[in-house]
Parts: structure tokens; C-alpha cells; sequence
């Protein structure tokens, strides 16, 4: 038995257990649970939202950008969709509101983004040498990958162009902001929907670092009877589990 096992409150390995449809997600969120300290309603929060399928599914250039060990951990880190349901809205038609939600929320966006990140800062100024500034929309720093972080936001389905301009900012953060011991820096593009062949075909040349994943505005919670089945077992389970350690007592 891996010892992560151990780590768990009983409460948890119930709920685990009973949810998970894989040994696979049921290891990955033993594992979540413990480099995370979750809670139980943390937890099943996560399993609500599916966090095991959404973890790494964003399109990114990786493969092709990045030395083996750093382009799997980048990949990891990246989901899709990005459930930012806790906004409280059910549509954003502009990209401003849209960062003005989630600066307001940084931390419950720092949760969603996942372990690592740390928030530097909204439309920091990039000053190029000729003088021209430019602005991008938010910007963090992984501290497990090393590097920078520049997100973009669109309230639109993806475009090719849209490549460019994160391709742009990602070389001026490196040539500005990034240090001799940090690593490249990675552009993710977080938009409203995204077809995988546009943004392979989209990063087709392009040897910068680049994501693109969307969002989820509104939390689908879709309980089928089984899952409630599945519920008031472990719910079951876990009385039966405390009577006996009860009666355990009463016999010392």
C-alpha cells in the first residue's frame, strides 16, 4: 500500500473510493489531497468539477518548446477547462470585466490555476528599447517550473492571431523580466472555446512555450442516480466505520 495512503483522513479514502472510476483518478486525487491539504468539501469541490480529466488537457506547443523533464511538468499544470464558476456569472462579453473578476478573486484563481503560482501582476508595463509600451493582461510566476507565466484573456472563441500577440509577449517578458536562472517563460491563452486543430495549426513555426485552454463560467453539476447511490453508500460506510471503532472503545 503506497504510503500517501496514510496521509489521508479516513473521511477522504471514502469519498475517494467511492467516486473515482479508475484506480488512476482515485491515485490522483490521494495525491492531490496530500500535496494540497484539502479539505473533505475541498475534495469533492474538485471531484465535482472533474479536476482529474481537466488537469494537462490544454493544446500547448511543449513537445517541440521545451527540454523533456520541464515540457511534462508544464503540461501538468495546465487544465482545461478553467472552472471559474466561483465568479458568480453566468457570461462575460468583455475581456476587462472579465480581468477585473478574476483580479478581484486572485485568490480562488490561485486555487483553480493550481499549486506553484504566484500572482505578479495585471497589465504590467513591457517598455521595449524604442519606448513603445505594451501591456499584457495578467502575469505569475511558477515557482516548481522557474518561470514566468503570461496569461491573455478572451471572452471569444479562438483565433490564429491571437497566437502572435501572446508570442510576442512571452518574448518580451523573457528579454525583460526573466533572469539568467530562471527558465523560458510559457504564454497560456484562456479563452471562451478553442478547436485543437486552429491552435496546433496557430503555433505551426512559433518556437516559444504556448497553451491555450478555455473556461468554464457556470458549474455543471450533473448527478446521475448512480453518483447518489454511490453517495449514501459512502455515507453508509463511513457510520458503519465509526460504530465499530465505538464499540472497539467500549470493549478496552
Amino acid at each position: 500500500m503506497p504510503v500517501v495512503f496514510g496521509q489521508i483522513p479516513w473521511g477522504q479514502h471514502i469519498d475517494i473510493v467511492s467516486r473515482c472510476k479508475s484506480l488512476e483518478e482515485a491515485l490522483f486525487y490521494v495525491r492531490q489531497v496530500v500535496d494540497n491539504r484539502w479539505s473533505r468539501p475541498e475534495l469533492n469541490a474538485q471531484i465535482d468539477s472533474n479536476m482529474f480529466s481537466r488537469q494537462g488537457s490544454a493544446v500547448s506547443n511543449f513537445e517541440s518548446t521545451l527540454p523533456v523533464p520541464q515540457s511534462k511538468l508544464a503540461q501538468e499544470i495546465l487544465k482545461d477547462p478553467y472552472n471559474i464558476s466561483f465568479l458568480g456569472q453566468k457570461d462575460v462579453q468583455d475581456e476587462k470585466a472579465l480581468e477585473d473578476l478574476l483580479e478581484h478573486n486572485i485568490t480562488r484563481f490561485l486555487l483553480e490555476l493550481g499549486q506553484g503560482f504566484a500572482y505578479v501582476g495585471r497589465q504590467m508595463e513591457l517598455q521595449m528599447p524604442g519606448g513603445q509600451t505594451y501591456f499584457p493582461d495578467l502575469v505569475f510566476y511558477h515557482i516548481h517550473l522557474k518561470c514566468y507565466v503570461v496569461v491573455e484573456l478572451k471572452v471569444v472563441s479562438f483565433k490564429p492571431e491571437f497566437a502572435g500577440k501572446i508570442n510576442f509577449y512571452v518574448s518580451a517578458v523573457d528579454e525583460l523580466l526573466k533572469r539568467d536562472d530562471d527558465n523560458p517563460s510559457i504564454g497560456l491563452i484562456i479563452c471562451r472555446s478553442a478547436d485543437k486543430t486552429t491552435v496546433e495549426w496557430s503555433f505551426r513555426g512559433i518556437d516559444r512555450p504556448l497553451g491555450v485552454a478555455s473556461y468554464q463560467l457556470e458549474e455543471v453539476v450533473d448527478r446521475t442516480v448512480a453518483e447518489l447511490v454511490l453517495q449514501r453508500r459512502s455515507e453508509h460506510l463511513e457510520k458503519n466505520y465509526y460504530r465499530e471503532e465505538q464499540r472497539k472503545e467500549e470493549k478496552k
